[in-house]
């Protein structure tokens, strides 16, 4: 699949890997990317990208990815500006890490971890990255309806690419119950859009990267990041985002890819 003349999409595109997907995606040629955030900093990071590649078209908008208007608002403003949108990188997360249960040693009785977190997280990880990307789906398939097209063949153009950040975490991680159910929950969701979007022409796949510099590792701190994760990573450092969004871009342009990728460093995670 060819990047040239692609108008493509970036959630979370305000910082880390949604940020360096959105500029790996301009300088390889996209006709224009989106770059949505809740943060106002979005907006900022859209100026840096279009200052360095005027030639594409760059525009940002911020709010809620959870928000079903917000989401086809953004998708309506793009396709009439621009045309159709056909790379999806809905790349927004969160954490609320906490063990699952937990004793409180005043009272011996046992906590467990908040649901209102449970659904908080899942509501940002997994639901709104599934409905984000049925969103173009959905809209590739009544675009080919409309030219009297029905199912995907061979000698076709690819016409769309859908590409979820999981994440190592979806193996299992101590004090990521939430987030971890969520990345795993993207293979799901991905591997049934393999079966189904194909029909129109549209792939899916999952980068789940290990832990990449970030201000959501950062926020472990540094003590944390020595002891906790450099010892387990093959490459003794953090995954770089500009190094997932290569992968992100990767599996975009090679149509020969499916599934899952791993961008993790040579990450393995301790048995306790």
């Amino acid at each position: 699949m060819d990047l040239n003349n692609r108008v493509a999409l970036v959630t979370g595109a305000a910082s880390g890997i949604g940020s360096a997907v959105a500029a790996e995606l301009a300088w390889r040629g996209a006709k224009m990317v989106a770059l949505v955030d809740m943060s106002e900093r979005v907006s900022v990071i859209a100026d840096q990208i279009r200052q360095k590649h005027p030639a594409v078209a760059i525009e940002s908008f911020q709010g809620d990815v959870t928000d079903e208007i917000f989401r086809k608002e953004v998708y309506d403003t793009v396709s009439q500006k621009h045309g159709l949108v056909s790379i999806c990188i809905p790349a927004a997360g969160i954490t609320r890490d906490s063990l699952a249960i937990k004793i409180n040693k005043t009272t011996g009785r046992a906590e467990i971890y908040p649901v209102d977190h449970f659904r908080t997280v899942t509501e940002v990880d997994l639901i709104a990255p599934v409905y984000w990307s049925l969103e173009m789906i959905s809209r590739i398939a009544e675009c080919r309806f409309a030219k009297g097209l029905k199912k995907w063949a061979p000698s076709e153009p690819i016409g769309g690419v859908v590409i979820f950040i999981g994440s190592v975490s979806s193996q299992g991680n101590k004090g990521q119950i939430a987030y971890a159910a969520s990345k795993a929950g993207l293979e799901g969701a991905a591997a049934t859009l393999t079966k189904e979007a194909m029909f129109h022409g549209v792939r899916c796949g999952v980068i789940h990267p290990g832990f990449t510099d970030t201000p959501m590792v950062r926020v472990l701190g540094e003590d944390y990041i020595q002891k906790n994760i450099l010892p387990m990573t093959q490459l003794g450092r953090l995954v770089q985002p500009e190094e997932i969004a290569d992968a992100v871009c990767f599996m975009i342009s090679n149509s020969a890819t499916s599934g899952t990728m791993w961008v993790d460093a040579g990450w393995h995670p301790a048995a306790v």
